[in-house]
């Protein structure tokens, strides 16, 4: 237990990823004394030094400043804090339900620094429910501290989900609106002050098992248009005709939106959420496990098509443009790009794959054990590939010539060159 309250940091930000490194650094730059705490040491080691280990705009540049001004601090453990945010993964288990290992061990290592009064936040996306778990789990594992709120030894819990785009962090972390779901109204009243010093969207207080169900209906709402629209692909491609041009013309009706189809849904949200609803409630929820399971076979059935389009070709040369789930951003997380590669570089073991990814410097290890896959800087002369399939659609490809209808196995996933 801590045994000077003057020692207490403002906030221990417990994960330092694309989410707790810039709260954290957000938070430190208002002027509040923030720790962070993440268990690889590399993370810890190069954050120290002054190296930031994502790409996102303005982290540099706030984490040099925050660096500086002594706000920030890095290392492995928790420390004493008035507030505690959990950021850390959570990944789907061999059996597409929630791992929350990441979050108990986080849990795990705040319990001992807690003293009464302290507000733990959960960022994490989880199962609805898991806030509620993690408060029963902290009271059963400190007798001395209690939930009760406004006592001496209270603490108060809260889930908070974060709701930003990758290559847009910053601004969204300060400007989109906050859902703030305690275990009791006292919690959710910390969680919106704490909320309050840099987000300046509207802060919505409710409970905190509605917030969890909020935001995992916030990406499976986006899951299912995706089926749809990769749905509708496959209907248009059928019938001979561009699928980009039907939603575009679609969307000129002031109450539709369809989204755009691609090689599968990447990234660390949408292709995660929508299975933590299934795994809540299992029988209420076969839209959503169903919309899950067509964008997760994506990929291969993309492969497939290419390999049937090459098969007359002893060693076919392929160029695949992109690897990170979404345009401009260096993310691989889930992406379907990185499923589409390693299966083509299987089903094919005599094919060339050359990849452009202008955001890595290196291949994912995935990749990287196949001879027969190479990341180069550009993809030259058109002519000397067999197939070219458009995985991500990154501004930097929007300069490269677009290949001419005569080369004939041109997939573009993305609709870069057909819309």
């Amino acid at each position: 237990m801590p045994s000077d309250k003057s020692e207490l940091h403002d906030i221990c930000v417990v994960g330092l990823g694309y989410i707790g490194l810039p709260t954290a650094l957000v938070l430190a730059s208002q002027g509040l004394e923030v720790h962070g705490v993440d268990n690889n040491a590399t993370v810890v080691d190069q954050l120290s030094s002054g190296s930031a280990t994502i790409r996102e705009p303005g982290i540099p540049e706030l984490l040099t400043q925050t660096l500086e001004n002594e706000s920030f601090t890095v290392s492995q453990a928790p420390r004493p804090s008035s507030v505690f945010i959990i950021a850390v993964p959570t990944p789907l288990g061999t059996s597409k339900e929630a791992d929350l290992s990441y979050v108990f061990n986080a849990v795990d290592a705040i319990i001992p620094n807690l003293g009464g009064q302290e507000l733990i936040v959960l960022e994490s996306t989880c199962p609805p429910g898991t806030a509620s778990q993690v408060a029963a789990y902290m009271e059963s594992a400190r007798s001395d501290i209690t939930l009760e709120p406004d006592l001496s030894n209270s603490i108060y819990i809260a889930h908070c989900p974060e709701r930003v785009i990758p290559g847009n962090t910053l601004q969204e972390l300060r400007n989109n609106s906050r859902i703030i779901g305690g275990i009791n109204n006292q919690s959710s009243l910390r969680a919106r002050d704490l909320y309050s010093k840099f987000c300046v969207g509207d802060l919505i207080m409710t409970d905190s098992t509605t917030a969890e169900l909020t935001k995992l209906a916030e990406n499976s709402f986006r899951d299912l248009n995706i089926a749809f629209a990769n749905e509708l692909s496959d209907i248009a491609q059928s019938l001979g005709i561009n699928v980009w041009e039907v939603i575009q013309l679609a969307n000129r009706h002031p109450r539709v939106q369809i989204l755009n189809p691609g090689p599968g849904v990447g990234g660390h949200c949408i292709a995660i959420d929508p299975w933590f609803i299934h795994q809540s409630a299992p029988e209420q929820s076969p839209m959503i496990k169903l919309a899950r399971e067509l964008n997760d076979a994506r990929p291969q059935k993309l492969v497939n098509r290419i390999v049937e389009s090459v098969s007359p070709i002893a060693n076919p040369r392929i160029c695949a443009l992109g690897l990170s789930f979404k345009a401009n951003v260096d993310d691989l997380r889930e992406s379907p790009a990185i499923k589409v590669v390693e299966e083509l570089a299987k089903a094919l073991p005599k094919s060339e794959i050359y990849v452009v990814e202008p955001n890595i410097s290196t291949l994912p290890a995935s990749l990287s054990v196949h001879e027969n896959i190479d990341l180069v800087a550009g993809p030259g002369d058109w002519s000397m590939f067999e197939a070219v399939i458009v995985l991500t659609d990154h501004d930097a490809f929007k300069e490269f010539d677009t290949p001419t209808q005569s080369h004939g196995r041109v997939f573009d996933t993305r609709g870069m060159w057909n819309r």
